[in-house]
């Protein structure tokens, strides 16, 4: 059985599809490329697919992660084309690896976000990122099935600056000012997400922009520490494959003459 893991985006309105919308088309998709997938045991056996941090419905993001289970080994491109080809356009396939190392969650440990805020200036914007990021704690709260929980959303960030922006490039070009933030925060339980930070920022430093802010997530994967960057989480699997020794006929075939 191989297993091959995805790389996939969340754009433009199909940001607004949720995690069950997602999984819906993705399997649609791998009846369409005809996949040979393994499928689980039981009375309803279902595709070997395991999904791995999904972003909130209603943001964006250039970095999900899933992976898949085959009965028969594919090329790994040829599998994303085909697989891309069968998505709608703005959930796209952008990368395939074969896994050759374990635990891919377990490198999922923190994700960039870029906060776009329509309607705030971005001196106004900074001026809220320098409170938050001298707080000790930010107390927030937000609406879980339980009831309504308060935790603190300061903790898990890693990094919150304010960045400049050229209008001319963005998303949405608008006359009103923009502040574009880049967020980095840590996965933990009960997750901080986006939203956490800026009814974080709206209680510490009153920052509520007028319009809804346009959340896209980056990039995922193993937290450096060190540096506070966040690192590729299929970079292990290339590079495996890449040191793994191709069998002799292989290698001649590779060098002989067209």
């Amino acid at each position: 059985m191989q297993r091959i893991r995805l790389r996939y985006t969340k754009r433009g309105r199909l940001r607004f599809t949720s995690h069950r919308d997602f999984q819906r088309a993705f399997e649609r998709a791998l009846r369409r490329a005809e996949v040979p997938m393994a499928y689980s045991a039981g009375f309803t056996p279902h595709p070997k697919v395991s999904y791995a941090n999904a972003a909130p419905t209603g943001t964006g993001s250039e970095a999900e992660y899933l992976e898949i289970a085959l009965t028969e080994s594919r090329d790994p491109e040829r599998l994303r084309a085909l697989l891309d080809e069968s998505m709608p356009a703005g959930l796209d396939i952008t990368e395939a690896v074969e896994a050759r190392t374990s635990g891919l969650a377990d490198r999922l440990t923190a994700s960039v976000w870029e906060l776009r805020l329509d309607g705030v200036g971005p001196e106004d914007a900074r001026r809220a990122v320098d409170v938050f990021n001298a707080a000790g704690t930010v107390e927030v709260q937000r609406r879980t099935k339980n009831g309504v929980r308060t935790f603190d959303a300061r903790s898990a960030v890693v990094g919150l600056e304010a960045t400049e922006t050229d209008l001319s490039q963005a998303d949405r070009p608008t006359d009103r000012p923009c502040a574009i933030l880049r967020l980095v925060v840590r996965h933990v339980t009960p997750a901080v997400r986006p939203d956490d930070v800026l009814s974080g920022l709206r209680a510490v430093a009153d920052l509520a922009p007028p319009v809804p802010a346009a959340v896209t997530r980056l990039a995922q994967g193993l937290l450096d520490e060190e540096t506070g960057t966040v690192t590729d989480p299929l970079a292990p699997d290339r590079e495996a494959a890449a040191t793994e020794p191709q069998p002799a006929g292989a290698t001649a075939a590779a060098t002989a003459p067209a």
